[in-house]
């Protein structure tokens, strides 16, 4: 129905002005909204127009809040699509320009050089022991057994491992090592061409160098590379090396058992050795077992072979080059444990070369006291006519007490032919030369008991030569100069053997060498090593403060100085009048057992604790400390291969006191000249 001419509206949406307000106010509204609408369009129109111009819609239009900030499924796909491009076009440009170097030439290896303390040349070590031999000369089971346990997939993998560069990668985030398990193309790469520096840089190289020499040489030829760079310990790299120096004989006649042990010793030589250490042989053999048993599961070796080989083959004793033969062989030795236990230095690391190790020990030290020990032993033993005298075998140590430094160190007859240090070994039982631990630990006791602490004590006046001091219940400082052992053993149990425990380790023994908590504990069942007894006996001197031993001064590679080696602060084992009041006592059992020194006829300033003829353990000690140098001497039997020590009793003749009226002997011969002004 048609409105009248009045009421008719415009195509605005107005009325005429035949219309009324209200009919003119709503025609307004509805202009304005559709003013608005052709607005939003109009803006929709430009904002599509940028958005074809935008390459990446961020803030996302159109949308509102956190919705306007998440990014859309295409720009993801397309930003990852664009970083892995981006990462691949990378890869493939380094990958083309990475050229495979030249082999190392080892020739050009640098041997580790050991200098004397005065700065002067001991030995040099590190020629390099390595005949290489065509990988037909290797048994085809001695192949399987490295495969096996280095590299199962070696066959057919790309030559890198993505896990190991995974693991290498989580371990630079973390600031570790970059060491990774690596294939045998990467350690063949290392190897050859590479350093042995765990550093970034490094492992890339080894990354694109391991594609690049997977794809362009046979991995015949790689297998045959890395048995033939490898590192096996005993001074040995390559599998023909490791042959001789494990078992004597060339690799073409090892045996599928034999081979297996060879590729243990891959792992660490320093923790897979048999021969170091019964830990040692024990890793080995489980070691050793999984391989054979990998080799099953991987299908290199049936199961009704491997059980032909069930008994452990055990290889030959390593044997020292004869550089290092008398003396030498013992301190490297004992310097090469001390690097390894202050830093991350290993075997292989050492044998590789380039370092200077400067010593701490004195020539003429060390001269003297393998004089002193061969001079006893030629004029009191007699092992072609008491067989009570066969294995008898020496250890000894000489430390400066001011700072802990080993001047000197007997290991045993000659480094080439006994190849257990005596200087450094556990094994031998202290006996009555722990006792002064328990009697420090007594009066540490009694001062607590009075409200007083060690370090008040500290404060006390130094007294070097005090009266007869007071006592515990029973009087261990008789005890002690007359070798009673039931005294002792009524004190641990009085006062507990987890103090005495306590204070022996806090003045240097080493946890692992103590025995456990029996009664027996308190007369000395804790088998310290000859080094550890004389750095523990500086406390007496050193008004309670021990010092801990160490062996090399500095240490450089290539010319550039490794820090973290030298004297350590002294540490607190008792306090100062503890220590000179055990003191006392020791220096009553050292007239006792040497007579005064050399021109005096009263007071001795020597501090020693010694085994006696009330002992009946299988060893004599005596330990010997001066100002200037605290020295453990120790004697004892041992038969190769039968782990028990032999009984001490008739050594050197019915009259010996066990054998301990020797170490003494040993101990005042070499101290007349080495305290010689």
């Amino acid at each position: 129905m048609r409105l009248p001419r009045n009421r008719r509206a415009d195509r605005t949406g107005n009325t005429d002005d035949t219309c009324g307000p209200e009919q003119r106010e709503g025609g307004e509204r509805r202009r304005r909204a559709t003013d608005r609408a052709k607005s939003r369009r109009r803006a929709d129109k430009r904002a599509d127009r940028r958005a074809r111009r935008r390459l990446i819609d961020f803030p996302r239009r159109g949308r509102r809040g956190w919705r306007r900030w998440t990014p859309s499924w295409k720009l993801v796909s397309g930003l990852f699509l664009l970083f892995a491009g981006s990462l691949a076009g990378l890869f493939t440009a380094v990958y083309m320009r990475v050229e495979i170097p030249n082999p190392h030439d080892s020739a050009s290896r640098q041997a580790t050089v050991y200098y004397w303390a005065d700065g002067s040349r001991m030995v040099s070590v590190g020629d390099v022991n390595r005949q290489d031999v065509a990988l037909s000369q290797v048994p085809d089971s001695v192949q399987r057994a490295v495969v096996a346990a280095e590299n199962a997939d070696f066959y057919s993998d790309s030559g890198v491992s993505v896990t190991g560069i995974g693991r290498a990668a989580v371990n630079i985030v973390k600031g570790k090592e970059t060491q990774g398990g690596s294939t045998i193309t990467q350690q063949y790469v290392k190897n050859t061409y590479l350093s042995q520096d765990q550093t970034v840089e490094r492992k890339i190289k080894e990354v694109f160098l391991s594609l690049k020499v997977s794809r362009q040489q046979p991995k015949t030829e790689i297998l045959e590379g890395y048995l033939n760079t490898s590192w096996f310990g005993r001074d040995a790299y390559g599998v023909q090396a490791a042959s001789y120096a494990y078992y004597g004989i060339p690799a073409k006649e090892l045996n599928p058992s034999q081979g297996a042990l060879l590729a243990a010793v891959l792992k660490g030589a320093e923790s897979f050795d048999p021969s170091l250490s019964a830990d040692n042989h024990q890793r080995a053999e489980d070691r050793w077992s999984w391989i054979l048993d990998r080799q099953v599961d991987t299908g290199s070796m049936s199961a009704e072979e491997r059980a032909k080989y069930t008994k452990f083959p055990e290889p030959k004793r390593p044997v020292k080059p004869t550089s290092q033969a008398g003396q030498t062989g013992y301190l490297v030795d004992i310097a090469n444990k001390y690097l390894k236990s202050r830093s991350g230095i290993t075997d292989k690391d050492l044998a590789g070369g380039g370092y200077s190790v400067h010593t701490t020990f004195e020539k003429d030290k060390v001269l003297a006291l393998a004089k002193a020990v061969e001079k006893v032993r030629a004029e009191r033993l007699d092992p072609e006519k008491r067989t009570e005298d066969q294995y008898v075998e020496v250890g000894a140590a000489s430390i400066r007490p001011k700072d802990g430094a080993i001047v000197a160190v007997y290991g045993g007859s000659d480094a080439i032919e006994h190849f257990t240090n005596n200087a450094d070994t556990s094994g031998v039982p202290a006996a009555s030369a722990f006792k002064p631990f328990v009697y420090a630990a007594a009066l540490e006791k009694e001062f607590e008991g009075k409200g007083r602490s060690a370090e008040d004590a500290d404060s006390d006046p130094k007294n070097p030569k005090p009266a007869k001091p007071p006592m515990a219940p029973l009087d261990l400082y008789s005890a002690l100069v007359n070798s009673d052992h039931t005294p002792f053993v009524e004190t641990g149990k009085k006062i507990g053997l987890q103090k005495v425990k306590e204070l022996a380790v806090a003045s240097g023994l080493r946890e692992e060498s103590m025995a456990k908590l029996e009664p027996t504990f308190s007369i000395g069942t804790s088998t310290p090593s000859a080094v550890r007894l004389a750095s523990a006996y500086t406390a007496f001197v050193n008004e309670g403060r021990g010092t801990e031993p160490y062996s090399v001064a500095k240490l450089e590679r290539n010319g550039v100085a490794v820090s973290g080696f030298g004297p350590a602060k002294p540490r607190r084992a008792m306090s100062a009048e503890t220590a000179s009041t055990v003191g006392a006592a020791l220096s009553q059992v050292s007239w006792g057992a040497v007579g005064p020194p050399k021109g005096q006829t009263t007071y001795s300033p020597y501090r020693a604790g010694k085994t006696g003829p009330n002992d009946r353990m299988n060893s004599a000690w005596y330990i010997g400390v001066t100002q200037e140098l605290s020295t453990s001497v120790a004697m004892f039997r041992t038969k190769p291969d039968v782990p028990p020590l032999l009984p001490m009793q008739g050594v050197g003749g019915p009259d010996s006191e066990r054998g301990s009226a020797f170490p003494p002997l040993i101990w005042k011969a070499y101290n007349e000249v080495a305290t010689r002004p």
